[in-house]
């Protein structure tokens, strides 16, 4: 099939290389010069395992095209996929400009029938309002051109969206008739291991159905991490709390692990843009205001440990911090606990030595650019020489069997505060390390 993806980031992307993968004729269109030059060229603007290989390959065999003109894309596409940003506003909202931006192009060039398929997260209604757009434009060049309008919510882990996007465990579809629910199953078959994987509803629910998804596993993380809080003032382990409900089938391990709180792209942007929905509409949603706030809260959690170990003026202090991206095999620091960390600690007078195995770019670049007590080293034990304690932030495969020997020797203080309980605290007492967790009385 013959596709466009209006949109090269992370979503775009993945997407159109994906669909590139199984066969298809994808071009990629972005209004950025500069990023389309760079992928041109083999330059990925993002970490992602697997990608720029896959990327390379399509560019390579001319299944996978880059380029700046919607106008020519149009031309030669059957499906239109819209998967520009949708940033949040002040007020919490999602900001719909480029996605109408879209829409409107669209309007203007399309020369023919055109499924328009809606990637980007947006809230309920955006599919009224792009087709909204779409048909004003058209009425201006008094066209009688048809158009469909598909939501087509993506659920892509970052570090794993490769994988997620080849192997789905659902493609949720929101359409109003039958022929472009037909045209999406032909698309998305060859991903397809088990029909009932694709889900077909209509599109207010699809639109919803990415929000509620995001907002429910947000809310096991800011559930998990109140707990947590919880068993430190009481005494008990989360750790060992986290072992016995997780074996309830109803509850399960996934994202009920304590850490110091969620981030990246979507779990912060779509909590807030569904509960701006929801009191849009007059209704108050408690559940998702109080997640935001644990979550808020929670990014906090190991400042305030070296805070009280320390104490409030940390002037001469210096910490190691291992992992700044808001999870492990991603770059992305978008809304992530090491900014709150850093700058908690920062702002109290003491240096931080930072490491990470692919965001160091990202944060001198975007993230902590205007913090001088911030210095980046090209590797985990450069951070520990001199510093009076490591803190571990993101669970990167590679801080999981560290030496310890080789911490203890290059820290100048044997202590550990763990930001995702990865350690062993009976194994790191044993040889003399003062270690601090989430949800573990110290």
């Amino acid at each position: 099939m013959k596709i466009s993806i209006i949109g090269t980031g992370y979503v775009g992307l993945v997407s159109g290389t994906c669909f590139a993968e199984m066969g298809n004729s994808v071009i990629c269109v972005d209004v950025d010069e500069q990023k389309i030059k760079k992928l041109k060229q083999g330059i990925i603007p993002i970490f992602e395992p697997g990608l720029e290989n896959m990327v390379l390959e399509n560019f390579n065999k001319g299944t996978l095209i880059f380029n700046t003109d919607i106008k020519e894309a149009l031309k030669t596409s059957e499906i239109c996929f819209i998967a520009v940003g949708t940033p949040m506003g002040e007020d919490g909202s999602a900001d719909l400009k480029y996605v109408l931006d879209v829409a409107k192009s669209i309007g203007k060039h399309m020369t023919h029938h055109m499924y328009v398929v809606d990637k980007s997260t947006v809230p309920v209604g955006t599919a009224d309002k792009v087709k909204n757009t779409i048909q004003k434009e058209l009425d201006k060049r008094s066209s009688n051109l048809t158009f469909d309008v598909i939501s087509n919510p993506e659920f892509l882990k970052e570090g794993a969206a490769i994988e997620d996007f080849m192997k789905p465990d659902r493609v949720v579809i929101g359409a109003d008739n039958k022929k472009a629910f037909d045209v999406m199953h032909e698309l998305y078959e060859p991903f397809l291991h088990k029909t009932d994987r694709f889900i077909t509803m209509d599109i207010k629910s699809a639109e919803m159905t990415k929000y509620a998804a995001n907002a429910m596993l947000a809310t096991k993380i800011s559930f998990m991490n109140e707990i947590s809080q919880i068993c430190e003032i009481v005494g008990a382990d989360i750790n060992k709390v986290r072992n016995g409900i997780g074996s309830d089938s109803r509850i399960g391990y996934s994202f009920i692990y304590p850490g110091c709180g969620y981030g990246g792209s979507c779990f912060p942007k779509d909590v807030q843009a569904l509960a701006k929905t929801a009191k849009d509409f007059g209704y108050t949603p408690k559940i998702l205001d109080a997640v935001e706030d644990v979550n808020n809260a929670q990014k906090k959690v190991i400042a305030t440990k070296v805070i009280k170990r320390f104490g409030e003026d940390l002037s001469g202090k210096t910490f190691a911090v291992w992992g700044l991206s808001f999870k492990p095999e991603t770059d992305d620091m978008r809304e992530a606990s090491s900014i709150t960390i850093i700058n908690e600690l920062t702002s109290r007078g003491a240096k931080v030595k930072a490491y990470d195995p692919k965001a160091r770019h990202e944060a001198e670049t975007f993230y902590l650019k205007d913090n001088q007590n911030v210095e980046y080293v090209d590797s985990k034990y450069s951070a520990l020489t001199n510093a009076d304690a490591m803190i571990l932030v993101t669970e990167w495969k590679e801080f999981r069997s560290p030496d310890f020997d080789e911490m203890a020797i290059r820290l100048n203080n044997k202590i550990i505060f763990d930001g995702r309980n990865q350690y062993k605290k009976e194994k790191l007492e044993a040889i003399g390390f003062e270690y601090h967790q989430i949800g573990v009385k110290s």
